[in-house]
């Protein structure tokens, strides 16, 4: 049985009532909205306004435009309240919230994980029952991802230091890597137009560069200054700060998408104006491989790893190569993958270049997989024909603190637990079509030889990250 929806609070006020008419405005918005920049597959969060689309909605959308092409599972709606005063942090638990492009599933499966968490977090609808900030926010995400998300939407009241500290662990190791965190927030309310710009400007900037304790120092230095109209920098102040450390915690970078005023809209009334900021903060990936690699560059790593096979097995040689390209005289981690009619016959690298130039770390890999790898025999002299090569070129590893930052496919990951190691590179993934709890699991008891599961809890098991160039001998890119 249903519980009651989440009925609409402010449609028809904030935005259009008729469905037809509220699609329409958004898509103008989002065609409007300038992407200065290629679409973020790696946004984590955004900082959206949340008043009437007439005054906010265009840079609301340039904060929208960012994720079109994203893939999310979950979004977390996350503002300070306007309407109610009460303490803690209250969750909506309603099935749905209903807009005029119809229903949003509630994600009861987090809701049911953080109830009973802690005092100060609530399940409590009627805080959510008239307050638009979260509201507003929900027909730009069916505009852009249909019904294919679901919502944790949740207010934060009057929060102590070490509640703010403890709900931010919980939305750490919550959120996953197909989430995303939705701040709604307004600027400035209500100084002179010049004032707004000069205020806003500084705020959003400390904001990108997670400067929780200048942002705080700026706050407390406006309000001294006591500016003609100013109330409030930051109408989500915990909400923003939040992210903020969390950004700060997990290494993701800022960025300011836009800012506005009330004031810009038809040279409306500028002595009292509301100030509209869009920023984003994204993770931080293992993609530190400074330059691609060129075809030509491929081709000369292939050709030293075949030669350096086929002389080592031929007569015991180790080739030297006089190497000159500054690229392939970089120090790069590698791995060499042989396989013979399809089937892997050898497999050894380094994640690291102990100082070697990443063409010798490729002739050496190479012939250690071809000589030495235990698990299958050495290659032979009849084999050589035969033999396919395949080249991993390793981004420098990245440690992360949630296995469910990893993607499959895109990030080769290695597990260390006191003196067990294990590494899978990125294609493992697409071999074996494991999903990432098999992946990982595999890794931690059949690499590492440590429990299958001790990713998840294991205060003493490291996992890194990185990413990988992947070419064979027909230069078919793979990944």
């Amino acid at each position: 049985m249903f519980k009651d929806n989440r009925k609409p609070a402010v449609a028809g006020k904030f935005y259009p009532a008729l469905t037809n008419e509220l699609k329409l405005v958004i898509k103008e918005y989002l065609e409007k909205a300038d992407l200065k920049n290629n679409f973020d597959q790696n946004i984590k969060v955004l900082m959206v306004p949340h008043a009437a689309y007439c005054y906010s909605g265009l840079v609301a959308a340039h904060a929208y435009k960012q994720i079109i092409k994203k893939k999310v599972k979950t979004v977390f709606l996350i503002g300070n309240a306007h309407t109610s005063n009460f303490k803690g942090v209250a969750i909506d638990d309603s099935d749905f919230w209903e807009t005029p492009l119809g229903n949003v599933v509630v994600d009861l499966d987090v809701i049911k994980r953080f109830e009973n968490r802690c005092d100060y977090l609530r399940i409590n609808r009627e805080y959510h029952k008239f307050d638009h900030i979260l509201e507003v926010q929900l027909p730009f995400l069916q505009v852009i991802f249909g019904s294919n998300f679901k919502i944790v939407p949740m207010l934060i009241g009057q929060i102590e230091h070490e509640q703010s500290y403890d709900f931010l662990e919980l939305i750490k190791n919550e959120i996953g890597n197909d989430d995303l965190i939705i701040i709604s927030s307004d600027m400035s309310h209500y100084p002179f137009y010049d004032d707004a710009y000069k205020i806003d400007l500084k705020t959003l900037e400390l904001i990108k560069s997670k400067n929780v304790n200048g942002l705080m120092e700026h706050i407390i230095q406006i309000e001294s200054e006591q500016i003609g109209n100013e109330e409030t920098l930051l109408c989500s102040f915990d909400s923003v700060k939040l992210i903020m450390e969390l950004a700060q915690a997990l290494n993701w970078k800022g960025k300011i998408l836009n800012y506005a005023t009330s004031g810009d809209v038809n040279n409306m009334e500028k002595q009292q104006v509301v100030g509209y900021g869009a920023l984003s903060f994204s993770k931080s990936v293992a993609n530190n491989i400074d330059n691609e690699l060129s075809a030509r560059q491929k081709e000369i790593l292939l050709q030293i790893a075949k030669k350096s096979v086929e002389r080592f097995v031929q007569s015991g040689e180790v080739l030297n190569f006089d190497i000159f390209d500054d690229r392939l005289n970089k120090t790069e981690g590698a791995f060499v993958t042989l396989k013979k009619s399809g089937k892997l016959c050898g497999c050894i690298g380094n994640i690291v270049s102990n100082n070697k130039p990443l063409w010798q770390v490729v002739r050496d890999m190479a012939i250690e997989a071809c000589s030495s790898d235990y698990r299958f025999e050495p290659i032979k002299k009849d084999e050589l024909e035969e033999i396919e090569y395949e080249i991993s070129v390793l981004s420098c590893p990245v440690q992360i603190k949630n296995w469910k930052e990893i993607e499959l496919g895109k990030h080769g990951v290695i597990v260390e637990k006191e003196y067990n190691k294990g590494v899978f590179l990125p294609q493992v993934a697409d071999e074996t079509n494991w999903n990432l709890e098999e992946f990982l699991s595999h890794l931690c008891a059949d690499k590492a030889g440590i429990e299958y599961d001790c990713y998840k809890n294991d205060s003493e098991v490291v996992l890194k990250i990185f990413t990988a160039q992947v070419f064979c001998d027909s230069l078919g890119i793979k990944k």
